[in-house]
């Protein structure tokens, strides 16, 4: 069910808080507030949007869609979207030091397995932006859409927007040519406080005024002409660089100054790999590059007193403490409660009824407990707050095993089969608890049900419809193989491992798998083995009755089926550039099915760079200094034609 205007008012308002949102309820609030913000009128702040969509919805459902694909920028446009020339992705963020550590740790990792000298890897600091991203190739302009498609909004250009070039030694602003890839729409901040602020809530309203397709007022074309409003290169962005090393020693002093380096409205600070070969040897996933990351930070702290915890228990059967705080104002908002994360940290720190706790505001959103800074007794639940069964240490947690029959797991389980496909409506968990308040305990059991049926229990004749419609909406629609087998939860199964599982073995295959075949495809330790066996075998009755419906899937290509096509261009690193006759993104998926490795940058392991038209001359550079064979698209396509 759609969330009401008054309900996304009283969101936005505070009067209802985050953790009182329900799952399906907070993840709408994020895609509305995605949608008004990259559409040029956000309903919350930048940092309160982040912070909701990064943290909340991340820890309740990791595997949500709007974790899986770059955030959509620019979608509400009339133009046909067209193929970017190069793909633009999100950008992975930290929030605290410890977690650019793990980060540097990572590119430490990724430099020994290439036989990088970890003194010579190169990191670069740039301000991250908050303005309207887009791409340039010199002939057209592009907003970035969903990463690989955009629309074509030339037309600021025409209006007379100017590239934004680095200062000149006089410290005055040089505007730069086109061509230069990818940047963002800002406007300079401290025009908007003087010139714009009446006018303009926020600089992402204005900045969105001067793509629209109606004519633009005058304030805004006077921005333009006096050179206020500008297209940002991110090349032409001001930049630190320098070793790992320097950058543990002064992150502090960095992150403050690149913070001060240009006057636009900036959000964070940039991190990222300059070596080639270690960007290419680290590559990306769907949504952001592994080496690159940006840093926020949240300093608002507070101490407050716990009155108690609460246990709540989520679709795993991981009983979560909650703490329930003295009413606190933080960051303009009174705080009531916050996540404990575990039982294990609860007995650890001594986190119980009248212990003193650090609490942040992540965002001006989410409150995180950072530490326990006075402890009490605490009181660890022996039953499960759903079914009333006993409670079992598993770690660090302390988990609920009556999988099967526990309300609140099985309730979570349904609406996650469903979130996880996220081709269909309707099934969130109002719902999902009203069909379990009728005896539906499983998904198959909800694709057996009729309009006769909805209607019994309670579903008006329009909504009973409309869920029929989503169902079989929901196995005609195609969507991924791989993410099918995700949405049935099993335990070390996330999208990332179906994936991985099922380029190996098909679907089918998976349930005759043994511990010792799990165990030696990359990736999987004999720990996680063990556990996905346990989950497929628990799912497998479910999974044969949900395959009756035929569901409309795609198959993962076989790693075995692609190496025995024993191509030409089989196992080689190839890297695409510059604008292809086609779908450059259709070449790279045939390039995988043919077993080449598709490579984001060139590097000295690269086989082929294959070009189209308007190619960059840094790739170019790059092929010669790796001597790196050079292909045209018409000579590549000739090469993968071959029988």
């Amino acid at each position: 069910m759609t969330l009401s205007q008054q309900t996304i008012d009283q969101i936005i308002h505070q009067e209802i808080l985050v953790d009182d949102l329900s799952d399906q309820d907070l993840a709408q609030f994020c895609e509305v507030a995605n949608a008004a913000y990259r559409d040029g009128s956000p309903i919350i702040t930048d940092q309160d949007y982040d912070f909701v969509y990064l943290h909340a919805l991340k820890q309740r459902l990791p595997e949500h869609a709007l974790f899986q694909a770059v955030e959509p920028e620019g979608q509400g446009f009339s133009e046909e979207k067209i193929l970017l020339p190069e793909a633009m992705l999100s950008t992975d963020k930290a929030y605290s030091w410890n977690e650019i550590q793990k980060w540097i740790e990572r590119l430490e990792k990724s430099a020994q397995e290439i036989d990088l000298d970890l003194q010579a890897i190169q990191i670069k600091a740039t301000p991250k932006l908050d303005g309207f991203a887009g791409f340039d190739d010199g002939q057209r302009f592009y907003t970035r859409g969903d990463g690989k498609k955009g629309s074509d909004i030339s037309r600021v250009f025409a209006r007379g927007l100017q590239v934004y070039g680095r200062p000149s030694n006089t410290g005055k602003s040089n505007t730069s040519e086109r061509g230069q890839g990818a940047g963002e729409i800002v406007v300079k901040r401290s025009y908007f406080q003087t010139h714009l602020a009446d006018s303009f809530e926020f600089p992402r309203n204005f900045q969105a005024s001067l793509i629209k397709e109606k004519s633009l007022d005058k304030i805004a074309q006077k921005a333009i002409d006096d050179k206020a409003a500008l297209f940002v290169p991110f090349a032409q962005l001001p930049i630190w660089q320098g070793g790992i090393v320097d950058l543990i020693e002064r992150f502090e002093l960095i992150v403050s100054e690149v913070l001060l380096a240009v006057d636009f409205d900036v959000d964070g600070v940039v991190f990222e790999a300059t070596n080639e070969a270690l960007k290419a040897h680290m590559g990306a996933n769907r949504k952001f590059h592994r080496w690159q990351i940006a840093f926020k930070e949240n300093k608002d702290k507070a101490q407050v007193k716990v009155l108690a915890i609460t246990p709540q228990v989520g679709r795993t059967g991981k009983i979560t403490p909650v703490a329930e705080l003295e009413p606190t104002l933080l960051s303009g908002a009174t705080i009531v409660r916050a996540s404990g994360h575990h039982y294990g940290l609860v007995k650890e720190q001594g986190l119980g009824a009248g212990s003193v706790i650090e609490l942040t505001r992540s965002g001006l959103v989410i409150p995180k407990i950072n530490k326990v800074l006075q402890s009490a007794p605490v009181c660890i639940p022996t039953n499960c707050p759903s079914c009333g069964a006993d409670l079992k240490w598993e770690a660090d947690f302390l988990m609920c095993v009556n999988h099967d029959v526990c309300p609140a797991q099985v309730i979570g389980k349904m609406e996650y089969f469903f979130k996880v496909l996220a081709n269909n409506d309707g099934f969130g968990i109002a719902t999902i608890e009203k069909l379990y308040e009728h005896g539906i305990r499983k998904i198959s059991q909800i694709y057996q049900l009729d309009h006769h049926a909805l209607m019994g229990m309670g579903f008006g004749d329009k909504t009973s419809e409309n869920l029929i419609q989503q169902l079989i909406r929901s196995h005609t629609e195609q969507i991924e193989d791989w993410r099918f087998l995700a949405a049935f939860g099993v335990a070390r199964m996330g999208t990332g491992n179906c994936e991985n599982l099922l380029k190996s073995y098909t679907l089918l295959e998976v349930f005759d798998l043994n511990l010792s075949e799990i165990s030696a495809i990359n990736g999987f330790a004999e720990l996680s083995a063990k556990l996905i066996l346990e989950g497929l075998s628990s799912i497998k009755s479910e999974f044969d009755l949900l395959a009756g419906y035929r569901f409309n899937l795609e198959k993962t290509p076989l790693t075995k089926e692609i190496s025995l096509a024993m191509h030409p261009l089989s196992n080689k690193k190839i890297v695409f550039t510059g604008k292809m006759s086609g779908s450059r993104e259709a070449m790279k998926k045939q390039a995988k099915l043919l077993g080449i490795q598709v490579m984001v940058g060139v590097s000295a392991k690269t086989d082929y760079l294959v070009i189209g038209e308007k190619v960059g001359q840094k790739k170019i550079e790059s092929a010669k200094k790796f001597d790196v064979k050079i292909l045209t698209e018409a000579s590549y396509l000739k090469i993968v034609s071959v029988e």
